[in-house]
């Protein structure tokens, strides 16, 4: 075994693959006998559902390594091609999320808080003063209506209560922006197990929807998270057919946490095929909740109400909708609310989820697209990190814009 390891190395093999090679060699001495083949259960309609090989330990002091098909090396030695094992990750708990993420809001440096507290803190406020206000508030994405609103409500408490002192100041902003944020609003997400018209058990179905450039499906992997930090099971539909590495995408982020991903095995394939796949897979499985992400393209309405309207009434067939998640890119300011407006009138969003909220003056994006759907904010994204994603919260995220 060593004159075959030293052939090798002088061979200019990699030294990880040598190490590899030794480990195989000692298990076949041992009469290990080798890890079964990944496998890929066919589900309805002939998408793929992904299931995960189980790993196994590998001896001490050696690399782990898995079986798969046989390929040659060198052209004299065959090994089976090496494959990382990935442990499955476990995703952070959701209570305290918006916490953690509502200190990264505060040290992004957004001005908006820290603009309104510097103007509010004068001791005599002039006319100047509050146009300066409701300008902080527009460029903030506010919206003309709700800036309005706020500064008539924040002339009259001024007025009537002689609030000067700095502390009485941010507690009255703090109240009134809670208040144009509406805290009233149902921001829970339908993610039980209900049933059909029929009085079947069947699982939760999201659809995500939105434009591409907004991190939908990146917003898709990291929802499948907080699903699974909740104790719910999972099965991901990659109904974005038209995208080619958004299949991919989403079914690496499956694979980090043991979430199964229904896709098609070929691009440009019917979305609706697949979504349908994907949720009479979750129904035989008896999974919780089956999230779908669609392909993010806004070409002309007609196209976009042809096709979600496809996906919806595919999806029925097998289970009612329980949610229809708008990924919007908090960044995009008004160009964000006429996105939302047509997704509105085509797919009924019953949620939003804002992402790219770090990092950006734009956090009156938050007030404005609920006033413009009527739907409320239910999840926000402050960051990168892959449980950067956590339940809106009207108060947190106010005082995060407060501590800025």
């Amino acid at each position: 075994m060593n004159e075959t390891l030293e052939i090798l190395l002088a061979a200019g093999v990699p030294l990880a693959v040598v190490v590899a090679v030794s480990t195989l060699l000692v298990r076949r001495r041992r009469g290990t006998p080798p890890e079964p083949p990944a496998t890929g259960e066919q589900a309805p309609g002939g998408a793929t559902a992904t299931v995960e090989r189980p790993t196994t330990e590998a001896p001490a002091g050696a690399d782990p390594v898995s079986t798969a098909d046989p390929v040659e090396l060198g052209g004299d030695v065959e090994i089976a091609e090496l494959v990382e094992p990935v442990p499955l990750e476990v995703p952070a708990p959701v209570p305290g999320r918006l916490a953690r993420l509502r200190g990264r809001l505060a040290r992004s440096g957004s001005p908006l808080g820290a603009r309104l507290l510097a103007v509010l803190s004068r001791d005599h406020l002039t006319e100047d003063d509050w146009d300066e206000l409701e300008e902080t508030l527009l460029l903030a994405d506010v919206g003309a209506g709700p800036s309005a609103e706020l500064i008539e409500a924040l002339r009259t408490r001024v007025r009537v209560e002689g609030v000067k002192d700095p502390g009485q100041v941010r507690a009255l902003l703090r109240e009134q922006l809670v208040a144009l944020v509406d805290p009233s609003l149902d921001r829970t997400l339908a993610t039980s197990r209900t049933t059909d018209a029929a009085g079947q058990e069947v699982p939760s179905v999201v659809l995500v929807v939105g434009v591409n450039g907004t991190g939908k499906t990146t917003t898709v992997g990291k929802l499948a998270r907080v699903l699974v930090a909740e104790g719910r099971s999972v099965v991901l539909g990659a109904a974005d057919t038209f995208r080619a590495a958004a299949a991919d995408q989403l079914e690496t982020w499956g694979s980090r946490v043991g979430v199964p991903t229904v896709r098609s095995d070929r691009d440009g394939a019917d979305p609706a095929a697949v979504a349908f796949d994907a949720v009479r897979t979750g129904k035989q499985a008896e999974v919780d909740v089956v999230l779908v992400d669609t392909a993010g393209r806004l070409q002309n309405k007609a196209g976009l109400m042809d096709e979600l309207g496809k996906i919806t009434r595919v999806i029925t067939r097998e289970a009612p909708l329980s949610e229809v998640l708008l990924v919007l890119d908090a960044t995009t300011g008004q160009n964000g609310l006429n996105q939302a407006k047509v997704f509105g009138e085509v797919a009924g969003v019953t949620g939003i989820v804002l992402t790219k909220l770090d990092g950006t003056a734009k956090g009156g994006i938050v007030v404005a697209v609920q006033r413009q759907l009527g739907v409320p904010v239910k999840l926000v994204g402050l960051g990168e990190g892959p449980d950067d994603l956590a339940p809106f919260d009207p108060e947190q995220f106010v005082d995060g814009i407060l501590e800025g």
